[in-house]
């Protein structure tokens, strides 16, 4: 399916691991480089959400279309109708319970049992995103900042509307925590690495 990278072999029951964190902040480098590393499917939240958008119509081609104004006119109908979020999330948490997988999700880590996976949480600062974005997706900095901080301050009003949970206040239901500012992606994988191995908080 879209969204999914195949790797994890049929049975795989190994932990699945969900990493999350603020908009541009890594988390699919991350993810993918921990799903090659480690022989599981890499499964993406936004991308299985764009499926869902796509079905109603929208043009969802691109990898960086939750930054286009298209993105931003889902995000706000999202806000409308919470079943979006709703069926998305049963349906990663389902995949994720099953084992084997590796995610990109910013709900997921609080929507599972505690004790259930392997949750990472990329804790990166807004200038920190802003410059991943304005290098990433070629965009002026000004138009990444304001994009970073509408994505997040959307998604943390709507995650507190939908579920009473506080995205990025609270890092209680996370096994490990992984400030991100300064670091490369290298470096980001081998704290995440040396973390799973280690079994502790860093």
């Amino acid at each position: 399916m879209t969204g999914t990278d195949s790797g994890t072999k049929a049975g795989d029951t190994r932990p699945s691991i969900v990493v999350s964190g603020p908009p541009a902040v890594g988390k699919t480098t991350l993810a993918r480089a921990l799903a090659a590393e480690m022989s599981m499917s890499y499964v993406s939240g936004g991308d299985v959400l764009k499926e869902m958008a796509s079905d109603l119509g929208y043009d969802t081609a691109g990898d960086d279309w939750w930054d286009t104004e298209d993105g931003m006119r889902f995000l706000r109908e999202r806000e409308q109708n919470h079943g979006f979020d709703r069926r998305l999330d049963e349906r990663l948490k389902g995949m994720f319970e099953r084992g084997g997988i590796v995610v990109t999700s910013y709900t997921l880590p609080w929507l599972v049992a505690p004790g259930t996976g392997i949750k990472i949480w990329l804790d990166g600062s807004h200038t920190s995103s802003t410059e991943r974005m304005q290098n990433r997706d070629s965009v002026s900095k000004q138009q990444a900042y304001e994009i970073t901080r509408e994505r997040y301050d959307k998604n943390r009003r709507l995650y507190r509307e939908i579920y009473g949970f506080d995205f990025g206040g609270d890092a209680s239901v996370f096994d490990h925590v992984i400030k991100t500012d300064g670091l490369s992606a290298e470096q980001v994988v081998e704290a995440a690495r040396n973390a799973i191995r280690d079994g502790v908080r860093p």
